[in-house]
């Protein structure tokens, strides 16, 4: 099991820039991919990035390359987001989340937080 709490959250200006994080705790060891993934009012939750535990490689939704960073501590027990150039788009609860050992795909994210607002306004 792997517990997951985010934070950093906040209503921000567009062009403003947030950094998200999330503390994980439990057998994080066993996760082969940690992640974000956020969800708007009216839609569907999707992959924001993920990072590979073991290795470090990252990916992105087109949406936010060039923009987002994900990043992780060498203890890997702290995951990060950093998003800069924010636009209104970019508003929604934001979701740390982790996988299992078995894989990386995004529907292979099994572990989540409760999430975190980020609030853009234009």
């Amino acid at each position: 099991q792997v517990q997951l709490v985010e934070s950093g959250g906040d209503s921000v200006q567009a062009g403003g820039s947030l950094r998200l994080s999330c503390a994980a705790s439990g057998e994080v060891y066993s996760s082969a991919c940690m992640g974000w993934f956020r969800q708007a009012p009216g839609k569907e939750r999707e992959g924001v990035a993920r990072i590979y535990t073991y290795g470090g490689s990252t990916s992105y939704a087109d949406s936010v390359k060039g923009r987002f960073t994900i990043s992780q501590n060498s203890a890997k027990n702290t995951l990060y987001l950093q998003m800069n150039s924010l636009n209104p788009e970019d508003t929604a609860m934001y979701y740390c989340a982790a996988t299992t050992w078995t894989g990386c795909q995004w529907s292979d994210f099994s572990y989540w937080g409760q999430g975190t607002q980020v609030t853009v306004s234009s």
